[in-house]
């Protein structure tokens, strides 16, 4: 069992576990605006290396193939050896793909940085939320992933808007240096604070971990909803296009006034997850995702159809916070302590999530319309909501 009071006690200094939260928001925060901050110079790598749309597509689309491929290992080598390394690099690596980014001269080292970003990415978060488990019990845990959720949110809202402003003032570099230099500085923060060592003795095999139906049933649950997040992504402005006329300029505000609602929402969210338990609330928003999601087709102006994405954003919402608690608490009861395995379990299920999102909605889309891909997809989450109630 964890012992928290050794954190606080006044002799810890940086040891105190609202510092590591810190640390660990602040990176989270970080690698988003990294993920998204080269959207605004798009154009610009078009132009300068004749790239094709398909191309910068796979580019994007790399970054989740190193990200599925190291999560559950790192996650395991931080079981062993203990979660500050891992961190560190993390964040170095977060640094130097950034700054190759910055430096690239080829479609081929842009192509590195995107697979560098992954592993980074994938360590980043499969390792900090096991941090958190680490220092924090049930009763507290909620509030902490809900405060870094809520960040992340933040980091995605920021990151183009950031990006091309920057890009105005300092050209292409400009965005990535800046970004890469907050990364290192994440880098001197991590070295500098002592994380105690709970490592898991030996670690736990990743087959005893699949033996756990709670543990398996809330990855199911975390694919459900990152790919329900990475179908809309792609879907809803092709939808608002045809149905209003909309221009990429409304399409993004609409988004950004569900993103914002998302990042005022997680910490509450993680706050009921320690009152009332982080399975029965990922449950409740599975549910009421799946009832919401279909009322997208009803508003008739895209005033209307804004207060429609808040609903459905806020109600996925209550999935991921709630289900990143839960696995630390469906690991905590099944008897493994290897919480660095069990969220490289999360972090896998995310990224299959976000692969398979947009090509089934694409698909849908396309064979049915928006009206049955959304009734569809909500049968699809009642189906697993009911499966994931009886694990």
């Amino acid at each position: 069992m964890n012992t928290p009071t050794q954190l606080d006690s006044p002799d810890t200094g940086f040891t105190r576990r609202g510092l590591v939260v810190a640390c660990i928001t602040l990176v989270t925060l970080i690698d988003l605006v990294a993920y998204s901050i080269a959207v605004p110079v798009l154009p610009d790598y078009v132009r300068r290396f004749g790239a094709s749309p398909a191309t910068i597509g796979l580019l994007f689309g790399s970054f989740g193939i190193t990200l599925l491929a190291v999560s559950i290992p790192m996650g395991a080598v931080s079981d062993r050896i203990g979660r500050k390394k891992p961190l560190v690099l993390a964040t170095v690596l977060l640094a130097v793909s950034t700054t190759a980014f910055a430096f690239a001269n080829s479609l081929t080292t842009l192509f590195a940085a995107r697979l560098l970003q992954g592993v980074a990415d994938g360590v980043t978060w499969a390792v900090g939320f096991a941090l958190i488990a680490d220092l924090y019990g049930p009763e507290e845990r909620g509030r902490m992933v809900g405060i870094v959720m809520s960040a992340s949110n933040l980091g995605v809202i920021v990151g183009p808007s950031f990006g091309g402003w920057l890009y105005e003032l300092g050209g292409i570099r400009l965005p990535f240096l800046v970004v890469a230099a907050a990364a290192a500085l994440t880098t001197v923060a991590f070295l500098l604070i002592r994380i105690p060592d709970r490592a898991a003795a030996g670690g736990v095999p990743m087959i005893r971990i699949l033996q756990h139906r709670a543990i398996v049933m809330c990855g199911v649950v975390a694919a459900a909803g990152s790919a329900t997040y990475a179908m809309l992504e792609p879907v809803l402005p092709l939808v608002l296009d045809a149905r209003f006329g909309l221009g990429p300029a409304r399409i993004g505000l609409m988004f950004a006034a569900a993103a914002i609602a998302s990042v005022i929402l997680h910490p509450l969210y993680g706050r009921l997850s320690d009152r009332w338990g982080g399975r029965r609330l990922m449950l409740v928003g599975l549910v009421a995702g799946a009832v919401v999601l279909p009322i997208m087709n009803v508003p008739t102006d895209w005033v209307w159809m804004t207060v429609a994405m808040v609903i459905v954003f806020a109600c996925f919402g209550l999935v991921v916070t709630p289900s990143l608690t839960y696995m630390a608490e469906a690991a905590s009861s099944t008897g493994v302590g290897s919480f660095g395995v069990v969220y490289g379990v999360y972090n896998v299920a995310w990224g299959i999530g976000l692969l398979i999102g947009p090509a089934i909605g694409g698909l849908m889309l396309q064979e049915v319309g928006f009206l049955s891909l959304t009734v569809g997809w909500a049968l699809g989450l009642f189906l697993t909501a009911a499966l994931a109630s009886r694990a």
